[in-house]
């Protein structure tokens, strides 16, 4: 199921060919629990809770002193053309952890830190935290797929993704698009 490092590589086109200035969001995903997925076709994005349903805000974080909940991390969003190609099946896709996956260039060049976009309704912005692979992607994509995102070109154009926080709630279905606000 893990692909090797030259079926990744050959991708590589295909995921630099992303749109930049606005996508369409492929999958939405709400984490109830600790490794559990629930793919939904539609979701409230809200300032407080980030995506409702999710997570987040119960499972805090390691990153913040009172181990509450990293409002910089509220919301993560990874390239679907990346996902696609480290999963394979979209049924995989969910493993990754992500909430949101977008047919969307999330390298720094197109979504610097401060860049707000459009997704549905809601209003998210880029955070400067950055959102790295772990032994979790590797042990469900592989170890070949965790260097792909985390090293070189694809630590460079940000392939695991990024993290996002709530700047105004709305809704988000799969299929909306998502887009540079301003």
């Amino acid at each position: 199921m893990h692909r090797p490092a030259s079926e990744l590589e050959e991708r590589l086109d295909h995921i630099l060919g992303s749109p930049s200035d606005s996508g369409t969001v492929e999958m939405i995903v709400v984490r109830p629990d600790v490794d559990r997925r629930r793919e939904v076709e539609k979701a409230r994005i809200d300032e407080g809770q980030g995506v409702v349903g999710d997570n987040w805000q119960e499972r805090g974080s390691s990153s913040t002193p009172d181990g509450s909940a990293n409002r910089l991390a509220q919301v993560t969003l990874m390239n679907s053309r990346v996902v696609d190609a480290v999963a394979g099946d979209s049924s995989r896709w969910p493993l990754a952890g992500d909430q949101l996956f977008v047919d969307l260039d999330l390298s720094p060049e197109a979504l610097p830190a401060g860049t707000r976009v459009r997704v549905g309704s809601a209003v998210l912005e880029v955070s400067d935290k950055p959102h790295t692979g772990c032994a979790k992607f590797a042990s469900r994509y592989g170890r070949e797929a965790l260097r792909f995102v985390n090293t070189g070109l694809g630590r460079e154009k940000r392939f695991r993704g990024i993290n996002a926080f709530v700047v105004q709630s709305g809704d988000v279905a799969t299929g909306d698009e998502i887009s540079k606000v301003g």
